[in-house]
């Protein structure tokens, strides 16, 4: 090799080596301008810039749904969660205004007043939930309000449609208004029919005035229930004190919930072609009502070894509540508790009633 040649090789090699330098095909020398290569007008692979093939569109949609299917019943059983635990509250708040009243009467109010009765000295129709209204912290709605006239004469029907959420469960689905109610003749002096201007507030909740001897009778093994044991502690122009709660306040259920009423609903199926006057607001004194039993497709009440459902299968005249599984009641000692919709209906009639002696069993 001639010096010239050796000289060459070894200025290549240390240009190799020699920082700065590249040995880049591509490397551009100063002033020298080239275009990028050519990848089509979408890219290499067809796509526009950030775009998406339909594939991976479907893939996303595909991923959300199953996300969205894992999350709903979370979230709905959260809220559900929250709700039953409002209804409680509610409860419970009825609950102390029940025993406010018991500690300024020394009874409890009547499931409803129809004539002259301590508690009511004018003998007009009220229900239970004004009685308590002064202990619950709606002195505005009882200032209004006038024992001396029916629920609905003079000023009552003003506080009769003030909506009031602690008598209304969160859970409850639809509900429609009251603007009537039909012409009830008993017990006198009665009721007329009444048309309202605004609709009566609604209520979830009624008194248990206890259980009907005659359908629950048939599920026991031997007769327990008489027309003189049948009652709970709030019955109709009663007026019980503490100390006639024979089977325990702890073992007597005082307030049941009865939801969306007047609406009438068989299991979870509204039917509002179903007439049904009782329970049409938070002012009505005739809603309370007694166990019977209902059938197990909500069709029937009170037919014997024929109607076993306890509860939630019909909401006129029976405990029912849209909360999965169960409802809440209120006992006579105060404390709510919620009982499963299987329980037995002897174990449910057992706790509807202040002084039979008998006993609850598993609820």
């Amino acid at each position: 090799m001639s010096p010239a040649s050796r000289r060459r090789a070894l200025t290549s090699v240390l240009d190799r080596g020699r920082p700065g330098r590249s040995t880049d095909p591509t490397r551009v020398a100063p002033g020298r301008v080239v275009s990028a290569p050519d990848r089509g007008r979408g890219g290499r692979d067809g796509r526009g810039p950030g775009g998406f093939t339909l594939v991976e569109l479907l893939v996303v949609a595909a991923v959300v749904a199953v996300l969205v299917g894992l999350l709903l019943p979370a979230v709905q059983k959260a809220r559900e969660g929250a709700a039953r635990a409002r209804c409680q509250n509610n409860l419970k708040q009825i609950g102390l205004a029940v025993h406010g009243y018991h500690d300024a009467y020394q009874f409890f109010p009547a499931s409803g007043w129809t004539g002259p009765a301590a508690g009511n000295p004018a003998g007009r129709w009220h229900s239970w939930r004004a009685a308590i209204l002064p202990y619950v912290e709606q002195e505005t709605v009882r200032g209004v309000f006038d024992l001396n006239f029916h629920w609905w004469e003079g000023p009552n029907l003003t506080a009769a449609a003030k909506t009031l959420p602690l008598y209304e469960c969160p859970s409850t689905a639809g509900r429609t208004p009251t603007r009537s109610a039909v012409a009830k003749p008993t017990p006198a002096p009665g009721r007329p029919a009444l048309t309202f201007a605004r609709p009566l507030a609604p209520t979830d909740y009624e008194a248990i005035q206890g259980v009907q001897h005659g359908s629950i009778n048939p599920h026991l093994p031997a007769p327990v229930y008489t027309s003189a044991n049948r009652f709970s502690v709030m019955h109709r122009d009663s007026r019980n004190a503490m100390g006639s709660v024979g089977d325990g306040t702890s073992l007597t259920v005082m307030v049941a919930e009865a939801a969306a009423r007047p609406l009438v609903y068989r299991r979870r199926v509204a039917d509002p072609g179903v007439s049904n006057d009782q329970g049409i607001g938070w002012v009505d004194n005739e809603g309370p009502f007694s166990l019977d039993g209902a059938a197990a497709d909500g069709s029937a009440e009170g037919c014997g070894l024929g109607c076993p459902a306890a509860m939630n299968a019909r909401n006129d005249n029976e405990p029912y509540s849209f909360h999965p599984g169960g409802g809440n009641f209120l006992f006579a000692d105060g404390h709510v508790r919620f009982v499963r919709e299987t329980v037995p209906l002897a174990a449910l009639a057992a706790l509807c009633t202040r002084a039979a002696g008998d006993a609850a069993g598993e609820y």
